[in-house]
């Protein structure tokens, strides 16, 4: 075994383990804010905007600097947004008011939109064409593993640990230090294209290979992260609000049933076509939002449960299916910005209807809401179920997308027209 292989392959673990850790940083704030509306006396508006920031601003580094790693290399790309991460951690260590908190989610939203597209490709890139199947994997998988440690463990934190408002920050700071170094010792093993500074204009890119599986796909990218986007945004306020659970750790098993079934539902079904996986993922989206609901309206918490866990089969297959079947399509050279482009979709899922909800659940109430909330994951699963099958009916057996096959790619073709 050649020293380059060794390095690769520990690489590919140390890189795997970053996009884990900053997706956690992502979601560890969840279960602080409702101690900040206690200790502070803001409402739901002010949690909203902080929730808002962050989402916006991480599209707008997506659409300027989400494909930058495919010029400037990996590693200088990670580097400088994982100091931004830590940074933003620091900054919410000590925060006292809603506006040090915004600036602390705006650092850190511009900093994750830079690294997690170079992230995914740096694995493609580290995997080779023979591992590409895992590298597919561990992209899909990572996200909600990393949402479910990021919940799950800052509920811990805040509930039994000293500083709940301190604590979790300065542990992540410590943990992304760590991958700091790592990442300084992983090699870029893929060249790096010409037209940094073109590359930097907003707008969002596919090579022609990936347009068609991107539009086949969206469903999965827009019904698995928009169920995110309700549990890590009204998750905590539903347990507490709606079933009188005020532990900090509850908040947190929300979080965790999604996103750990998903992550779990991803490696399960590593093995399985794309689109059978894909079709998987939207009838959990059918089904496990409705049983949430079913279980509000019982005042059932195992039933509520019950509908987070079916979710997370959702959230989990629906995204993992949909990334492979892009990803599948994605010359080396371009995968950040195929990346980029699937994440700035997954983001406004995440965040937008998110931050409507915020809004307008003091003047509706929450029930309400959440209500409306479900109804667009529905849709969204069934849109993705009806196409699946329509292409499972219309595309014969045997010219399936081989899962993990890279094929190269003509020039590519924006979204739109560049000026």
């Amino acid at each position: 075994m050649s020293r380059t292989a060794t390095s690769s392959r520990t690489g590919f673990v140390l890189v795997t383990l970053t996009l884990g850790l900053l997706v956690a940083a992502s979601s560890a704030p969840s279960p602080v804010f409702p101690v900040y509306q206690e200790l502070w006396g803001v409402g739901p508006a002010a949690v909203t905007v902080v929730f808002a920031v962050y989402a916006a601003v991480l599209l707008v580094a997506l659409l300027t600097v989400g494909s930058l790693s495919d010029h400037l290399g990996r590693r200088p790309v990670v580097l400088a947004a994982l100091v931004g991460v830590i940074a933003s951690m620091l900054v919410f260590s000590q925060a006292s008011d809603v506006a040090t908190l915004v600036a602390g989610r705006a650092l850190q939203g511009f900093s994750t939109g830079t690294a997690i597209g170079a992230l995914g490709a740096w694995l493609l890139d580290l995997a080779g064409p023979t591992r590409a199947p895992l590298a597919q994997l561990v992209n899909g998988a990572a996200p909600p593993a990393g949402l479910m440690a990021g919940g799950l463990g800052a509920g811990v934190l805040v509930q039994f640990g000293p500083a709940p408002t301190e604590l979790t920050y300065l542990v992540l700071a410590g943990l992304l230090l760590l991958a700091l170094v790592a990442v300084a010792l992983t090699p870029d093993v893929v060249g790096r294209a010409p037209g940094a500074l073109r590359s930097l204009r907003p707008v969002v890119q596919l090579p022609a290979s990936s347009r068609g599986a991107f539009t086949a796909h969206l469903p999965g990218f827009l019904g698995s992260w928009g169920l995110g986007g309700l549990c890590l945004g009204l998750g905590p306020s539903v347990v507490a609000g709606v079933f009188g659970l005020h532990n900090h750790v509850v908040g947190g098993l929300v979080v965790a049933s999604v996103a750990g079934v998903g992550a779990v539902t991803g490696v399960l079904t590593r093995h399985q076509d794309p689109r059978r996986v894909m079709t998987l993922g939207m009838a959990g989206l059918v089904a496990g939002p409705l049983v949430l609901v079913l279980g509000l309206t019982l005042l059932s918490v195992p039933v509520f449960f019950a509908g987070a866990l079916l979710s997370g089969v959702g959230f989990g297959a629906g995204f993992q299916g949909a990334l492979r079947g892009v990803l599948g399509t994605a010359p080396a050279h371009e995968r950040a910005g195929v990346l980029a482009a699937v994440y700035v979709v997954s983001y406004l899922a995440f965040g937008l209807p998110a931050v409507v909800a915020g809004f307008l659940a003091p003047h509706l109430g929450l029930r309400p809401v959440v209500d409306g909330y479900v109804a667009l994951v529905v849709v969204a699963g069934v849109a993705g179920l009806t196409a699946s099958v329509r292409a499972g009916r219309r595309t014969p057996r045997h010219s399936a997308a081989v899962p993990g096959q890279l094929r190269r790619s003509p020039e590519a073709c924006p979204l739109q027209e560049r000026a």
